[in-house]
């Protein structure tokens, strides 16, 4: 039954997601607004097709952050990628260069306002990332950064890729940290996903201007709470 489930789901969610892009493109023309009303229709339709065919839903613990902060979340599914697009107010999300160079797709990404990062770019990369970070918090729209840098297994608690601590001192902002157990019902290694509900918690603010260390080791702690509590 899951494996049909997920093959429904296959077959609703990514033909629309290809017409969601291609309308995408000539709405961004219009301005800012039609082409963020895109966005929101294709995050929503996520949703629609993961809770109606996948029998996936969402709770939200903690207080969820608005205007310009950094949310650092745990990376376990493509699922985050999206949900957390619906529930936060147009958050920018920091994404590999790969992603944000596939056709049609990475155009619309970068327009919304999307940040990739070039791991191998050097400094003049940094500083790209910094600019558009930047710019996103003068439009007071929040970024999440997933600072373990890739999706992992429920159980994995790899350490925070140096870019996270980058952008936190740059940026000079708080950090909220988020937990999430998606991986339990969208498994990294199997296209085959499993009906639950996806827990994510947001937890206290972290103040800028404290010392690296500390904070990696607050971030890394809080977005693997619910690890720590199974």
């Amino acid at each position: 039954m899951n494996a049909l489930r997920s093959a429904l789901f296959a077959l609703a969610f990514y033909p629309m997601s290809v017409v969601a892009v291609l309308l995408a493109l000539p709405a961004a023309v219009l301005g800012r607004r039609p082409l963020f009303a895109m966005v929101h229709f294709w995050v929503w339709w996520h949703r629609w097709c993961a809770e109606l065919i996948l029998g996936i839903r969402t709770r939200v613990e903690g207080e969820m952050p608005t205007g310009p902060v950094l949310v650092a979340g745990k990376h376990q599914s493509m699922y985050e990628t999206l949900e957390v697009v619906r529930l936060l107010n147009d958050p920018a999300v920091v994404l590999k260069r790969e992603l944000a160079d596939l056709p049609g797709w990475g155009r619309v990404a970068q327009l919304y306002g999307m940040i990739p990062v070039d791991r191998d770019g050097g400094a003049p990369a940094l500083r790209r990332m910094l600019a558009a970070a930047q710019a996103v918090l003068a439009q007071h729209r929040p970024i999440v950064i997933f600072p373990e840098g890739t999706r992992v297994m429920p159980g994995e608690q790899p350490p925070l890729q140096p870019g996270f601590a980058g952008l936190y001192k740059a940026l000079g902002v708080p950090v909220v940290p988020l937990a999430l157990d998606s991986g339990v019902v969208w498994p990294r290694r199997s296209w085959v996903k499993r009906p639950g509900t996806v827990t994510f918690r947001f937890g206290e603010p972290i103040p800028p201007g404290l010392p690296r260390k500390e904070t990696e080791a607050r971030v890394h702690t809080a977005i693997n709470a619910l690890d720590d509590a199974a």
